[in-house]
């Protein structure tokens, strides 16, 4: 007759040290036979979804798996997803093809719905949340000029480059840049609060 594993209510014929394969190797990865493993899907997607989510006055912090670009990832244990579509598309509806969703707070881990927006790639890259990395002025979209000793703003519009001209100062320019994507842009949340 075969030795039965001495943990409680279990069955299984012993493997090794008196216990069955599944207690030998629970207590080889976590120190202990008798550790209950949480059920890994338990409850709606929806479900599992929210209890990872930290909701303040402002966003709401996805407090799962974060991404190296700061997005949050969620899978439903038939796909990953980011988190932040998973929340739209469960409280707000489909995401239609084409479309991105723009973050108005530019908190990639933000997955409250009212701070996000449909947007087409073209508005989404409207709405930066800062400068680009390369910028050397401090203003969006102004160049200094050496030869001309002149400041130059410029908007990128539907893949052309949008002269405002040169200007005397930075301020100028930074100001030119401005009004010319108040002109030109639907999604520049940035440009017109100031």
């Amino acid at each position: 007759m075969s030795e039965i594993c001495t943990v409680d209510d279990c069955n299984r014929p012993v493997s090794c040290r008196e216990l069955c394969g599944m207690h030998y190797s629970r207590l080889a990865r976590h120190g202990s036979p008798s550790i209950t493993l949480r059920t890994r899907h338990s409850g709606t997607p929806s479900e599992r979804f929210w209890k990872r989510t930290e909701k303040t006055d402002k966003c709401w912090y996805w407090r799962g798996r974060i991404a190296r670009n700061g997005y949050g990832m969620y899978s439903t244990g038939t796909r990953t997803n980011m988190a932040h579509r998973f929340a739209y598309t469960d409280v707000v509806g489909a995401i239609p093809n084409g479309y991105q969703l723009d973050h108005l707070c530019h908190n990639r881990a933000c997955v409250n719905p009212s701070h996000l927006r449909l947007a087409t790639n073209k508005q989404n890259n409207e709405n930066p949340a800062g400068l680009n990395s390369n910028n050397t002025t401090g203003y969006r979209g102004v160049r200094y000029n050496k030869k001309n000793k002149r400041w130059y703003g410029r908007v990128q519009h539907d893949g052309k480059q949008l002269s405002c001209g040169g200007h005397e100062t930075a301020e100028q320019a930074a100001e030119a840049a401005r009004q010319l994507r108040l002109l030109v842009f639907t999604h520049n949340d940035a440009d017109r609060r100031t």
